[in-house]
């Protein structure tokens, strides 16, 4: 495929199970692009199975797909959307260099509009005496504190875990003390933004056999060998859906069959706030193509008719 367009970045979004991974890699083979996975939990090495990583799927023909931001990090480090920007914009970067076309696709949606509407970040050290003052702290008082520092949260999931918490008020912190300041050097982007959307019974339909397929896969096993490998029950529940579910069976908390029917609904329920997310963008001002289902052939009409192929 000839590029005469201007668009130098091409995303797929989508919720969990909705086939966006094959459909991207798919699409990477016959352009000759490369992706960057854009989903906050596939970037911590282990954590296979529950995060849903099917490496399998960028081998397309028998060739395997450059996939770059997956097993990046260790699952004990607090992985950050500024890190990822700044991976995100090393990427960009080195396949401009190598006359590569981008594809950023994954369903975490700060992560993607953090790149979309280039957040204005910085990076902030560790602040030990903070943390010592905020260790005593309920999270009621956490919450209060950050919204009283940063009443426009991007992160709401900063909100329900302990760490991101601490972390999210030490940031807004920094920021307050010293003034925000562009810290990255941001490629222009002229991004062309594709959304993957299902009737919501057939997604509810993929994410209860895709469960089902990933318990029989290991997925329980894989929880226990992080366990093994010295992983805290705590930060296995910061991980969420999978990990925390699975996690709670391990420790004698919940029957295997309470298990399973309460981790299907509650990443029903993760499928429908991306939605909810990817909707909002739209708001903000990120147009967004969107087709129906898996339609390989559909996202190929649309980005040659889009990139005038």
């Amino acid at each position: 495929m000839k590029i005469v367009k201007d668009y130098n970045l091409i995303v797929i979004l989508g919720p969990t199970a909705s086939g966006k991974t094959r459909l991207a890699a798919r699409l990477a083979a016959e352009m000759g692009a490369e992706l960057i996975s854009a989903d906050s939990r596939q970037v911590y090495r282990g954590m296979d199975i529950g995060t849903g990583k099917d490496l399998s799927e960028y081998v397309v023909d028998g060739v395997r797909v450059p996939c770059h931001l997956i097993d990046v990090a260790d699952p004990g480090h607090l992985f950050s959307v500024f890190e990822f920007q700044q991976r995100v914009y090393e990427c960009l970067r080195g396949m401009a260099a190598r006359g590569k076309m981008p594809i950023l696709v994954g369903g975490t949606g700060l992560y993607i509009e953090s790149i979309l509407r280039a957040y204005r970040m910085q990076p902030v050290p560790e602040d030990a005496e903070l943390r010592e003052e905020l260790a005593g702290r309920s999270m009621d008082e956490l919450t209060a504190m950050l919204l009283r520092l940063h009443p426009a949260v991007h992160n709401t999931t900063d909100l329900t875990s302990r760490g991101r918490l601490v972390r999210a008020i030490e940031i807004a912190a920094h920021a307050a003390r010293r003034g925000l300041r562009d810290a990255i050097d941001r490629p222009d982007l002229a991004p062309l933004v594709i959304g993957l959307r299902w009737d919501r019974e057939v997604l509810r339909e993929r994410i209860a056999r895709r469960l089902r397929e990933r318990l029989g896969q290991g997925m329980i096993e894989e929880v226990q060998r992080l366990r093994d490998a010295g992983l805290s029950w705590e930060r296995l529940d910061e991980m969420g859906l999978e990990y925390r579910y699975v996690s709670l069976y391990l420790r004698g908390e919940l029957a295997f069959e309470d298990m399973v029917r309460t981790l299907n609904v509650r990443i029903r329920q993760f499928a429908k706030r991306q939605d909810t997310w990817f909707r909002g963008m739209e708001r903000r001002g990120i147009a967004i193509h969107w087709i129906e289902g898996a339609d390989g052939d559909a996202l190929g009409a649309l980005v040659r008719r889009e990139l005038g192929m």
